[in-house]
């Protein structure tokens, strides 16, 4: 049976400091660290154990993880276990590259983020053309704010055609588009509507909590990343009887890592086997 792991830890720092983030970065000491590389560890270790499946694994940081060579190491392994068939990862694509000649790269597949003012665009673009070259599976986004439209028609131009460029709305303000703002963001981005609603869910069907499940540093199983409920560990024998097919219990889902896999919306074959990475099956 397959089983995809979201996996976030407690890292929770960043080289980029994005004022529309909506995660809370601090400034991580040497214990810190170290306590989110032995749990990394072990986590890569319990997903060794688990030949009988196949796993997917998806890393979803509070912050850029790939900076960090404990992540690269961790993702090296990954990709070289047989019943693993896939890692990806979310990243500002800041890192070295160096680590991915040593990946299965056929399993790697990055969801990167271009962040202006974060970085250059050539800089950004130059690295995407490394990943090409590299023959590495990957998707860019750009979160949809309206001072960014310039850059997303840039970005657009510069990155090579089949690479899906995706675009994250803001929600935080309420009705921040209007109707010519969608019509261009869905013009680069033609699953942005997707993306640009808080979807129904309480009592509809979703594969969290059965295929997929979100697993944080001390192995504790949550539905996903969004429903605070543990309902197991990762580390227990038995955490296997706690998956099951069950009714989302949140009201509304509007982050992609979440109403990606709501059974009802037709995303999974959309995006087949690039679900993690967000990659339509299309390019």
């Amino acid at each position: 049976m397959n089983l995809s792991i979201l996996y976030r830890g407690a890292l929770s720092s960043c080289n980029y400091g994005c004022g529309y983030c909506p995660f809370a970065k601090k400034v991580e000491t040497k214990a810190e660290h170290e306590h989110d590389r032995v749990q990394l560890d072990a986590f890569v270790n319990r997903v060794a154990e688990l030949s009988h499946r196949t796993i997917s694994i998806f890393f979803t940081p509070w912050g850029e993880a790939l900076i960090h060579p404990r992540y690269q190491r961790a993702i090296v392994a990954l990709t070289h276990m047989p019943h693993v068939n896939k890692v990806a990862i979310q990243t500002n694509l800041s890192c070295s590259l160096r680590w991915i000649d040593n990946c299965e790269v056929s399993k790697l597949g990055l969801w990167a983020t271009y962040h202006p003012g974060e970085t250059v665009q050539d800089q950004f673009v130059g690295t995407c053309l490394s990943l090409d070259k590299m023959q590495v599976r990957y998707s860019v986004g750009i979160v949809g704010l309206k001072e960014h439209f310039n850059a997303i028609t840039e970005i657009r131009k510069a990155l090579h055609p089949n690479v899906y460029l995706w675009i994250n709305a803001y929600k935080r303000v309420s009705d921040y588009y209007c109707e010519s703002d969608r019509r261009f963001l869905e013009s680069i981005d033609p699953l942005f509507s997707f993306n640009n609603n808080y979807h129904d869910s309480i009592g509809r069907a979703c594969r969290c909590g059965d295929t997929v499940i979100s697993v944080d540093g001390s192995g504790d199983i949550r539905r996903c990343h969004f429903i605070p409920d543990v309902v197991g560990n990762l580390y227990a024998d038995n955490f296997e009887g706690a998956l099951r097919a069950t009714p989302c219990t949140a009201a509304k889902c509007g982050c992609h890592i979440g109403y990606v896999h709501m059974n009802d919306l037709p995303l999974y074959d959309v995006f087949g086997a690039g679900v993690l990475e967000r990659i339509p099956e299309t390019t």
